[in-house]
C-alpha cells in the first residue's frame, strides 16, 4: 500500500492542503499520497482509532473545528496543551505513537518575522484554535497589548491570561482601536461562512492587516485594507508556512525551497 497523510476538518472541501503537499511530493519524487478527509466532531475518536493501527498513515493536518479536541486523542510530549492549547498536526513518533504538535504559530509568524513587533499593539479577531497559535507567537514576539474581538468574552479573556498578554476583550461588532497589526483568526469571510463586517479606517497608515482565511484568497477584509493603502498578508502565507513544517514530519524531507512562486500560482488557479 502507498503511504499517505491527510487533512481533516468540518468542512473540508475548501482545503488547499492536498494541492500543497501533492505539489511537494511530486517535486521531490516521493511515492506517497495526501488526501482530504471529512471528519465530524462526534467521529473524531473513531477517526484516530482507525488511523492508529494503519501503518500506511503518516499523519494528518487538522483544521476547524478539531484543533483543541484532537489533543485528547494523541500524545503530547512537547507540552503543546500547556503552551498553545491546540494542535494542527499529528504525526507518528519513533515508537509508532500518535504525536500532536502545532505548526500554525511558526507558519503564522514567518511572513511578518522581519518586522519588529515588540511593544507594538495588535487586534486578533476570534478566540478559537487558530487564535491560540497566533497569540502564542505574538507573546513570543513581546507584543505590547492585544485586543481580542470575540463572541465569547470570557473565553477570550482567559486566552489573554493564559499567554500572559496585556490587553482587552471587545465584542465582535466593536470599533477597532488604532493598532499596528490586525489579524483575522476566525472563519468569518471564508466561503460558506458569514462575512466579517469591520471598519478598518481607525487603523494607522502603516498598519498590517493579516487574514488567515484563504478561501477566497482575496477576502473582503483584505480588499478593504488595500483600498486604504494598508499592507496586507493573505492566508496562503500562513498555510504554506505551517504546511512546510508538517510535510517534513510526515515524509522525512523538507519541501523544496525554490518553487514557492510556482506553488502560489497553482493555488490561485
Amino acid at each position: 500500500m502507498t503511504a499517505y497523510a491527510e487533512v481533516i476538518g468540518d468542512p473540508i472541501k475548501h482545503s488547499k492542503s492536498p494541492l500543497i503537499h501533492g505539489f511537494w511530493l511530486q517535486k521531490l519524487g516521493i511515492v506517497a499520497d495526501y488526501r482530504a478527509h471529512h471528519v465530524l466532531t462526534e467521529d473524531l475518536a473513531t477517526y484516530f482509532d482507525s488511523r492508529r493501527g494503519n501503518p500506511d498513515w503518516r499523519g494528518c493536518n487538522i483544521t476547524i473545528p478539531h484543533k483543541i479536541a484532537a489533543l485528547d486523542h494523541v500524545t503530547d510530549p512537547g507540552g503543546v496543551r500547556q503552551s498553545i492549547g491546540a494542535i494542527n498536526t499529528v504525526f507518528r513518533g519513533e515508537k509508532g505513537e500518535l504525536v500532536g504538535t502545532n505548526t500554525d504559530a511558526a507558519g503564522f509568524f514567518a511572513p511578518i518575522s522581519e518586522d519588529e513587533w515588540a511593544h507594538r499593539d495588535a487586534i486578533v479577531i476570534g478566540a478559537g484554535g487558530a487564535a491560540r497559535a497566533i497569540l502564542f507567537a505574538l507573546a513570543q514576539a513581546d507584543i505590547g497589548s492585544v485586543t481580542i474581538l470575540a463572541r465569547s468574552p470570557l473565553k477570550a479573556a482567559a486566552l489573554l491570561s493564559h499567554f500572559g498578554l496585556k490587553g482587552q476583550v471587545l465584542k465582535m461588532d466593536a470599533s477597532v482601536p488604532p493598532v499596528d497589526l490586525l489579524v483575522n483568526s476566525s472563519p468569518l469571510g471564508m466561503t460558506g461562512q458569514p462575512p466579517l463586517e469591520i471598519d478598518l479606517s481607525p487603523l494607522p497608515e502603516d498598519a498590517v492587516v493579516y487574514d488567515i482565511v484563504y478561501s477566497p484568497l482575496e477576502t473582503s477584509l483584505l480588499k478593504q485594507a488595500r483600498s486604504l493603502g494598508l499592507d496586507t498578508v493573505d492566508g496562503l502565507d500562513m498555510l504554506i508556512g505551517q504546511a512546510a513544517f508538517a510535510f517534513e514530519l510526515f515524509f522525512g524531507q523538507a519541501p523544496p525551497a525554490d518553487c514557492e512562486d510556482e506553488l502560489r500560482a497553482l493555488l490561485l488557479k
